[in-house]
């Protein structure tokens, strides 16, 4: 079933090809559909489009069908071209003439920006949740290894002492930074595009502030050829902020990686958590945190991708735009499975202590002793001078210990500080109003 076909049945093999992944990329965006319905016949009765007892009937067999879709029953048969179709189908074949009518007022190209708009807040949310158990598990290691010294590196040389609180409290502040992105990106998704229909409005008298309400949407896509145009760029958005994590889990996984390292020797995990060689009995490798960084680089290529797709796309509906769902979707997945293995391992990483004893690491105390001869009334020229003669002479024999006072340094993590910032992110989403709206589509 198509909802455009007229009396000329079109090819197998146009049919395939056109349709390709949609029939199974769709079934996650079931439930969001019927949601995006249940809101759309409450507003057509309002405007007279339905009797009462119509909408009555439409939104008692759309809440069956949606509790078939969230517990995985709802199938999209074949020749049925989208998830569109099939609700509609299933609805006609119910309620006769009744069902037709479910697609007054709207086409395909907003019914698919709001199931698109309904399913990024579902994931974002989701999202946020791994992001801040990652947050939390970073947080909790950096204070409890926030004594245990690291060497710290530029230009990957030995350069100062930093420390294990340090490490692992920088890649929680990034978190935090990516849940700010991820807030942007959500904003500007939580907008109805509902009643831009083909992008270019309707004739019909639509209340498009009153599905906004009951969609518990912050605001309203309002003209309607921009609301068309948010198709790939919303996309876009998203991708952005998936590649922003992307990078935070990359570099985090690099870092680990190296420091599995039997040269460096700075972390170890369980035995069951590496895999080995087929040939060579003592490799302990760091394989998932390998494919963290692999996955990672593959969310940081989506903004590229998404981009190529959609450049050169004059305004107006493209069929261009169904592969995105082929990019992003799949990208939701790997963020979650990524940053769940990641605080799995994380909670059982063994740190090395006493590192910087060895002979290897006495030059990362330098700055420390110039610093030293600095406040005791040298000028900083001339200590850097002295500092420098010593090591060139083979005599710099520092102190070992590190007395960083300031915010952030080794000595000041401003833990809490950094719970406070991501705490403030995290209470500007509205999920909870948005869920609410959502319950009272699919119960009352």
């Amino acid at each position: 079933m198509k909802l455009w076909q007229k009396n000329t049945d079109v090819r197998k093999e146009i049919d395939d090809f056109t349709v390709g992944r949609d029939r199974e990329l769709d079934l996650l965006l079931a439930p969001h559909d019927i949601v995006g319905s249940l809101a759309h016949i409450r507003m057509l009765a309002k405007v007279g489009l339905l009797e009462d007892a119509e909408e009555q009937q439409l939104r008692e067999e759309l809440q069956r069908l949606y509790q078939r879709a969230v517990e995985g029953d709802f199938v999209i048969e074949s020749g049925v071209e989208d998830v569109h179709s099939q609700v509609e189908f299933m609805l006609t074949q119910k309620l006769g003439d009744v069902g037709k009518k479910i697609h007054s007022g709207r086409s395909r190209n907003d019914q698919v920006l709001v199931d698109l708009r309904l399913f990024f807040r579902t994931e974002l949310q989701v999202l946020t949740d791994r992001m801040y158990a990652l947050f939390d598990k970073l947080q909790e290691l950096s204070e409890r290894y926030q004594d245990v010294l690291l060497p710290g590196y530029t230009h990957m040389q030995v350069a100062m002492p930093s420390s294990f609180g340090l490490w692992f409290g920088a890649y929680a502040e990034n978190l935090a930074d990516d849940m700010q992105q991820m807030l942007s990106t959500y904003r500007i998704i939580n907008q109805n595009p509902l009643g831009s229909a083909a992008g270019y409005g309707s004739s019909f008298p639509l209340d498009r502030r009153m599905t906004t309400r009951l969609l518990g949407f912050a605001d309203l896509n309002y003209n309607v050829v921009h609301a068309q145009m948010g198709r790939g760029k919303t996309e876009l958005f998203i991708g952005f902020a998936l590649a922003a994590l992307g990078q935070t889990l990359n570099k985090l996984a690099a870092d680990v990686v190296l420091y599995m390292n039997q040269n460096f020797g700075f972390i170890r995990f369980p035995d069951e958590l590496t895999t080995g060689s087929s040939i060579m009995p003592h490799k302990k490798n760091p394989d998932v945190f390998e494919l963290i960084r692999a996955k990672a680089n593959q969310l940081l290529a989506l903004p590229a991708q998404i981009g190529t797709l959609t450049t050169n796309l004059p305004s107006g509906y493209h069929r261009d735009f169904q592969l995105l769902k082929e990019y992003l979707f799949p990208a939701f997945q790997q963020a979650r499975q990524s940053m769940d293995i990641a605080i799995f391992a994380l909670d059982q990483i063994e740190v090395k202590k006493d590192i910087l004893q060895d002979e290897l690491y006495r030059y990362l105390f330098s700055v420390e002793e110039v610093n030293r001869e600095v406040l005791k009334g040298t000028p900083f020229r001339d200590a850097y001078r002295k500092i420098g003669e010593q090591i060139e002479g083979g005599t710099f024999d520092p102190e070992r210990t590190v007395d960083h006072t300031h915010e952030g340094s080794v000595g000041e993590l401003c833990t809490q500080d950094i719970r406070m910032k991501m705490d403030r992110i995290l209470r500007q989403f509205d999920f909870d109003q948005v869920a609410e709206a959502e319950r009272q589509l699919v119960e009352q």
